[in-house]
């Protein structure tokens, strides 16, 4: 597009200008900024590494445990692949600040004394050049204001020089004015340039970073979720573990031998001193207790029945005789000790009924949970039936009832509902609270 020597020159003149007036103030102000944006980047660098600096902690307390070893490992592993994506972030800034913002502050400082001088020295040329042009074309005017009298021939040799003169200068202005333009605007473009260039490659290292970073994380990413993925998935050693909890104990050779010696031979003889009697036990006989069958021995110690006392024995034990087995509930624990005749056993276990005679205040059965055998005090129990079987009517002997705390051997277990509230870890969590039904606790009162 063709334009005439004064739009060019003005043109050039803007360009300097623009130069001048806003690339150097936003390369000034961009390097303010660039300073902030490396420190926040540090800054979020450090505050990273910190944050994984506890993840890995709480990975090395993951490891401890049997069944959370894998996650342990997982989240340490998290945090050093973090970490060092961080350390590679802070590298990059580092470059940052040597290669661009160090470099653009110092264009900046020496440019604007550069842009300034020459941009003063475009203008003096141009107006000496300008101020020569004039005055060639000054002298022309006068020249052609004298040739027109009678002798004007004599002035044509004098015009045709001035009209060369002028044209040279023109010629030369022009091209001045051209030279100025051109050198303005590779100015202006090598400005831009530059900045763009320093930000390329700037760039180029952030897109390094972000590939590594991929590379990475990528590849253990999968690994790491594999890992979560299954919350029931407990290692072999710990469901081995487990596994051998649930299975019942063996009994041992002795406990074996005594009840094959108590099966072939019969129970052995009850312990000569008579059952030690607990003082508790009179808050669980606000009604009478066993339908068991007292040994005649043990009747005779009693005082009158005919006016519905009881001693203390009775009180102890029942006076029923029946065609079955029963089974009892222990209220208190009883430790045999060295005496291979009596039975060990903790409060709340079932205990069966082999005699169901009362010799002294003891009593003799087997243990369901371990199915060993022994004498235990009567006292320490309370019968597990649901009715009591009574043929009072052949004995005339007084009938304990059911112990408050005893439960009913076919009686069926009212349930209760338990509302619980929906698990905080779950991906799958209900909306609503988990109905969970469970048996309606043992009556104490």
């Amino acid at each position: 597009m063709a334009r005439d020597p004064e739009h060019v020159s003005k043109l050039t003149e803007s360009t300097f200008k623009n130069v001048m007036e806003q690339f150097n103030p936003g390369l000034r102000n961009l390097v303010n900024l660039g300073k902030s944006y490396e420190k926040s980047v540090t800054a979020m660098a450090l505050a990273g590494k910190a944050y994984f600096d506890a993840v890995s902690k709480i990975g090395e307390t993951a490891i401890v445990s049997p069944v959370s070893r894998e996650l342990g490992v997982v989240l340490m592993e998290i945090a050093e692949a973090q970490k060092k994506v961080h350390n590679d972030l802070e590298d990059n800034f580092k470059r940052f600040h040597r290669d661009v913002i160090i470099e653009l502050e110092k264009k900046t400082e020496m440019d604007v004394k550069y842009m300034n001088a020459t941009f003063k020295r475009y203008q003096s040329e141009h107006k000496v050049k300008q101020e020569s042009l004039d005055r060639s074309q000054t002298d022309l005017k006068k020249l052609r204001r004298k040739s027109q009298g009678k002798h004007s021939s004599k002035y044509d040799l004098r015009e045709n020089e001035y009209l060369q003169t002028i044209s040279s200068r023109q010629m030369d202005m022009q091209k001045f004015i051209a030279d100025g333009c051109r050198e303005a605007l590779l100015e202006e473009k090598r400005r831009f340039c530059f900045l763009a260039d320093k930000h390329c490659m700037f760039s180029g290292q952030i897109s390094n970073f972000y590939e590594n970073a991929k590379e990475i994380l990528s590849v253990k990413i999968p690994t790491w979720q594999e890992k979560c993925s299954d919350i029931t998935k407990v290692p072999d050693s710990v469901v081995s573990m487990i596994e051998g909890l649930s299975v019942v104990p063996q009994q041992s050779p002795l406990v074996d031998h005594c009840n094959r010696v108590n099966v072939d031979s019969g129970p052995p003889p009850a312990p000569p001193l008579k059952a030690q009697f607990s003082p508790l036990a009179n808050m669980f006989n606000q009604e009478p207790t066993f339908p068991f069958n007292s040994s005649s021995d043990h009747n005779s110690d009693q005082g009158s029945i005919g006016d519905g006392s009881l001693s203390r024995s009775t009180s102890q034990s029942s006076g029923l005789n029946v065609s079955k087995k029963f089974r009892v509930r222990t209220i208190f624990p009883h430790t045999a000790g060295n005496n291979d005749t009596l039975l060990s056993f903790d409060e709340g276990d079932i205990i069966t009924l082999l005699i169901q005679d009362e010799k002294d205040g003891w009593l003799y059965g087997e243990l369901e949970k371990t199915q060993q055998r022994g004498w235990f005090p009567s006292s320490y129990c309370r019968t597990y039936t649901e009715s009591v079987v009574s043929n009072s009517s052949n004995l005339g002997t007084p009938v304990h009832h059911l112990s408050t705390i005893s439960l009913p051997e076919t009686e069926e277990e009212e349930e209760e509902t338990v509302l619980l509230p929906p698990p905080d870890y779950s991906d799958d969590a209900p909306s609503r609270p988990v109905v969970l039904s469970m048996p309606s606790p043992v009556n104490t009162v």
